[in-house]
């Protein structure tokens, strides 16, 4: 495994991160796919056992059961001073007044929720999973802050935002003293590249870690153009993801398709390595329901891809309208 740091933070990570949507009580939660806790231990533990310490989960993923089951594991896989924990905050498990946001009131209230279900004192990257319109950012950055202060989380980060946003965020920070985001979690994969333009050149500029959400596209890039599995079937947000821009991505898909033969790898491998080729970019978060989901994201880290295979992989992409951000 390599590691690296999380942008200017002095936390060191994997360069592959393990996004654990995947694992929840499929009955608690609008992912029916989901894989119950003697499903997902094993794979944790694999994990683990490569050498991945970044672990990525939210409080709304299976209504907290993700939190729940991924806290049990490492605690019985892992040493807690050497591994990354982060969850996120934005989403509520019910609609309610005042449940969900970024209010003061809520993050304060969440951040003891998701601490309790991982059975830990603390965090080490508290995120935000999406900007909330209706709190102002002071309001939210000092909250953040507080947390921070109290021990119980080491760092904050951010998910998909406009980039002003972000950047909006990071000076009212600066402003009053408060703690700032050291991460970004956008979209990004070789079927969807719109960060190019705004938000990965900020966060390089400004030494924040890249850690992609989505890098094989929903697994759409894992395998033959058009397969479709239970995940796609009922994944009802990654449809709105891709639904409109499906003659482009076959053509993205098919190339990448060609370079992945050539090479006598699989297509996902290719496709991480590409990523990970990028400029600033930390770990992929990456998700794994199968044993060999995680052996092959682990070989993408010796994948190496020619210029001129990069230019193949990247040639066929047509700019595409900005989504992920609800």
């Amino acid at each position: 495994m390599q590691y690296t740091r999380l942008g200017r933070a002095g936390l060191r990570v994997s360069r592959l991160c393990l996004g654990c949507m995947t694992y929840g009580v499929p009955e608690r939660g609008a992912h029916p796919w989901t894989l119950d806790e003697a499903a997902s231990r094993p794979l944790l533990r694999q994990a683990v056992e490569l050498g991945i310490n970044f672990f990525d989960t939210a409080n709304a993923y299976s209504d907290g059961s993700s939190e729940e089951i991924v806290g049990r594991a490492l605690r019985d896989f892992a040493r807690r001073d050497e591994i990354v924990v982060a969850t996120k905050v934005r989403f509520g498990a019910r609609r309610a007044p005042n449940v969900g946001g970024l209010s003061r009131k809520a993050i304060l209230h969440e951040i003891d929720a998701s601490l309790q279900r991982l059975g830990m004192d603390f965090v080490d990257l508290y995120q935000i999973h999406r900007w909330d319109p209706d709190t102002p950012i002071e309001e939210t950055m000092e909250a953040l802050h507080d947390v921070v202060k109290a021990g119980k989380a080491r760092y904050i980060g951010a998910s998909s935002m406009h980039a002003w946003q972000f950047a909006k965020a990071q000076q009212v920070a600066a402003a009053h003293g408060w703690t700032r985001f050291v991460s970004m979690q956008p979209e990004l994969s070789l079927i969807y590249r719109e960060e190019e333009r705004e938000m990965l050149p900020l966060c390089r500029d400004q030494g924040v870690g890249i850690i992609p959400w989505s890098p094989l596209g929903r697994g759409r890039l894992a395998r033959p153009w058009g397969e479709h599995t239970p995940r796609i079937a009922s994944d009802a947000f990654g449809a709105t993801l891709f639904a409109q821009t499906e003659d482009n991505d076959r053509r993205v898909a098919e190339a990448l398709a060609g370079v992945a033969t050539q090479r006598g790898v699989p297509r996902a491998q290719v496709a991480l390595a590409w990523l990970l080729g990028q400029p600033g970019v930390t770990a992929p978060i990456v998700g794994a329901s199968k044993p060999g989901h995680l052996i092959d994201a682990v070989a993408a880290l010796d994948l190496t891809l020619q210029p001129e295979e990069v230019a193949a992989l990247q040639a066929p992409y047509l700019p595409h309208a900005v989504v992920g951000f609800e």
